[in-house]
């Protein structure tokens, strides 16, 4: 790495530069798909430069945030994936320091816990005999008559299980996670979320595992099989992270420039000294410029858009992607322990909160007391609005009103809180956003062959983390290669959900575009790590789009 003038201590990451910072690629994001992309680059002898916005973490949505000793997992990272290739990156960052732990989660209703999967004899005890018939019989009606036009997710749900089963247990936390009513959410989404599942088979399957008759492997379930254990960093998922950043420094071959926010990014050619790209980042210690052959971003498309130079021409459509963000108050509570689960899905209207989690089944060393139990509340919203504007001291108060509305926590017992918010934690999949994606990702394949997307606010899809890691790596190989001999879009949206199969099951690195000379096919491994995706509702369209608009987005 060539450098004018860079202030900086060897091995360390920087918050103050100055000067031109000369890589062969520039990174924009230190999430995982960031780092991965990183830490592969510097393996490989390539230079690399890595802004990220956040003055204090890296890992993104992945990271630890750490308060007053606690540690807190933003949104809950299993480390699993079907990819050997994923798994063994893994353990090559972080050898020593994964833990095997159980896994545990339950539904929360009307003050009763239902195991996840169900327990069919626990569910109808839980629901008592009045409940579960009108269940069952709200079930027949709409088995004998089935909404015809079905449109929304509504639609569709209501006609697998009937509308007793559908308000109990699908209703109140997809709205509380996606923010709008579950009749304008796509049933296309439904169809490929819920794939295979049957209250029947359901039923079957309950009473198999009530009573002990399921065998190993995967507790004889047939759909959507969810392991028991996973493995975990034991101070949580930016342990991960933190490693991935120390080795890309002490290689010598890359900095991670710490609260620089993206301020241009300029195509300049390649000129003659071979670089394509001149990027600006500004921090508040001043401005670093980086000048690469390759830039990676994993930045919102959105952002990236308008701080593209020149403009791109599909600005307006990436300018139309919309997210939803998300917010987690953890409470700290004097008790030995609350509840064995890693997290509690919330299917209750009256409070705000849709899941909460225990840090402590995580991992028992994020909370440093063994007389302190740590909860964190996790509530979706949208970056300004109410829930996301609150104070601190607000949120904390919420928190603990709602433990005590839900029966789980006595808020006297409550003896700190602290608040992490995390913007732009899922790509929403509205009516227009497929051709918005189409329109960016064309245009920048088309005119900038060495600007790389990957991860999920890069790609706008909601992603896995081993599979942003994925979209990483295979993007190392087409720079390595000096072309894209990788498709990273190729992503099956049939795919089984991400936690089905067996760990590290396939055995090589994802499918390749369209064959080409240059191209080879991906191989199963690959192709399970690129298809390991979580479905997002789309909203049903509504009102044809004003001529105008529609005129534009046809022009893309």
């Amino acid at each position: 790495m060539t450098q004018q003038g860079v202030e900086a201590t060897e091995n360390t990451l920087n918050t103050t530069v100055s000067g031109i910072i000369d890589v062969d690629v520039a990174i924009i994001g230190a999430g995982p798909a960031g780092l991965t992309a990183g830490y592969l680059l510097t393996k490989a002898g390539k230079t690399v430069a890595i802004i990220e916005k956040d003055a204090t973490y890296v890992g993104g949505i992945s990271r630890t945030v750490e308060h007053q000793g606690y540690r807190f997992d933003i949104g809950g990272h299993r480390f699993f994936s079907k990819s050997q290739a994923v798994v063994d990156l893994w353990n090559e960052i972080l050898p020593d320091d994964f833990i095997q732990r159980p896994r545990m989660s339950r539904i929360y209703y009307e003050g009763k816990f239902y195991s996840y999967p169900l327990r069919a004899f626990e569910a109808l005890g839980n629901l008592g005999i009045l409940r579960s018939t009108a269940c069952m019989a709200s079930y027949l009606w709409r088995r004998a008559f089935p909404i015809k036009d079905v449109k929304s997710f509504e639609d569709w749900t209501t006609n697998q299980f009937g509308e007793k089963l559908y308000s109990i247990f699908f209703k109140t936390y997809t709205e509380k996670v996606w923010g709008m009513p579950c009749d304008e959410m796509s049933a296309d989404w439904a169809a490929q979320r819920i794939k295979g599942l049957s209250l029947m088979g359901a039923v079957i399957d309950g009473l198999k595992r009530s009573l002990g008759l399921n065998k190993t492997p995967n507790d004889g379930q047939t759909v959507k099989t969810l392991l028991e254990t996973f493995r975990y960093p034991r101070l949580g998922p930016g342990m991960m992270w933190d490693a991935a950043r120390d080795k890309i420094v002490a290689s010598g071959k890359g900095r991670v420039l710490m609260g620089h926010a993206l301020d241009r990014v300029a195509a300049i050619g390649p000129n003659d000294e071979g670089f394509g790209w001149s990027m600006t980042a500004t921090s508040a210690a001043g401005t670093a410029q980086i000048r690469a052959k390759d830039v990676i971003s994993s930045a919102p498309m959105r952002e990236l858009s308008r701080r593209l130079h020149p403009l791109p021409e599909s600005t307006l459509q990436a300018n139309d992607l919309k997210y939803r963000d998300f917010l987690t108050v953890a409470l700290m509570i004097e008790s030995d322990d609350l509840f064995p689960d890693n997290w509690i899905y919330i299917h209750d209207s009256k409070v705000q909160v849709g899941r909460v989690q225990n840090f402590r089944s995580w991992s028992p060393e994020m909370v440093p007391d063994e007389n302190v139990a740590c909860v964190g509340l996790e509530y979706f919203c949208f970056e300004g609005d109410g829930l996301w504007s609150s104070s601190d001291d607000d949120l904390v108060e919420l928190a603990k009103r709602e433990m005590q509305i839900l029966g789980l926590v006595d808020p006297a017992k409550v003896i700190g809180g602290a608040v992490v918010r995390q913007e732009k934690a899922y790509p929403v999949y509205d009516e227009h956003y497929a051709a918005n994606v189409d329109a960016m990702r064309a245009e920048l394949e088309a005119k900038h062959p060495n600007l790389h997307l990957v991860g999920r606010n890069g790609m706008h899809r909601y992603n896995n983390q081993d599979h942003a890691m994925m979209t990483a790596m295979l993007t190392v190989e087409n720079i390595l290669a000096g072309q894209r001999v990788y498709d990273t879009w190729c992503v099956n949206e049939d795919a089984e959900y991400h936690e089905a199969g067996d760990e590290g099951a396939e055995a090589h690195l994802p499918n390749r575009g369209a064959e080409t000379a240059a191209s080879k096919p991906l191989s199963e491994d690959q192709v399970a790590a690129l298809t390991s995706l979580r479905g997002v509702p789309e909203r049903i369209t509504a009102a044809p789009q004003p001529a105008f608009d529609e005129d534009i987005r046809k022009s893309a």
